[in-house]
């Protein structure tokens, strides 16, 4: 009776903690990214002030699908997992193979070897979904793509890229009332 006691706490603590872990998991995502929000509103401050009128959005590039369906696999394969450990089941007598000795060491070590597949495989699902992308348009016109330069602009090369893009709209409408 003790046992399924025990097994039952752990297996309330382990759902309680993964919910509040994975509710957690988006603020992770933002401590992550801080270092480009960071950037972004900074840039944004400074543009504003240079070119009041010019209107500036923000938002999350999403990585390629394969990405994204692999992280969410993994985000599911993860909580079976942490809940095969939990419960004690030997998914490996079901295919009769001998189970390796981590999953030993796990059976012995729950809560580690639950926080170890926790931890290690969001290390992996952050990975497959950050893309590293600070990219700049103008007009719906692409200036500027750290996917393709491989680095963030400095404040002096977007305001110039940027001036020079408005003298040229400016240089092109001009020209086209004109014509007119």
């Amino acid at each position: 009776m003790a046992m399924k006691w025990l097994r039952f706490s752990l297996l309330v603590l382990g759902v309680f903690s993964l919910c509040c872990s994975t509710a957690g998991d988006s603020s992770d995502d933002e401590k992550k990214k801080s270092g480009y929000k960071r950037v972004f509103e900074e840039y944004t401050q400074a543009l504003y002030q240079r070119y009041p009128d010019i209107r500036i959005e923000g938002e999350n590039y999403l990585p390629v699908p394969i990405y994204r369906h692999v992280a969410s696999f993994l985000s599911m394969f993860k909580l079976l997992v942490i809940g095969l450990i939990i419960i004690g089941r030997d998914p490996f007598a079901l295919v009769g193979v001998q189970a390796p000795g981590i999953w030993e060491w796990g059976q012995q070590n729950k809560i580690y070897a639950c926080m170890m597949v926790f931890f290690f495989s969001n290390m992996i699902e952050n990975q497959l979904m950050s893309t590293g992308a600070f990219e700049i348009t103008l007009n719906d016109v692409p200036v500027w793509s750290k996917l393709e330069s491989g680095h963030l602009p400095s404040m002096q090369q977007l305001v110039q890229i940027l001036d020079n893009e408005m003298k040229m709209n400016v240089h092109m409408n001009t020209r086209t009332h004109h014509h007119s």
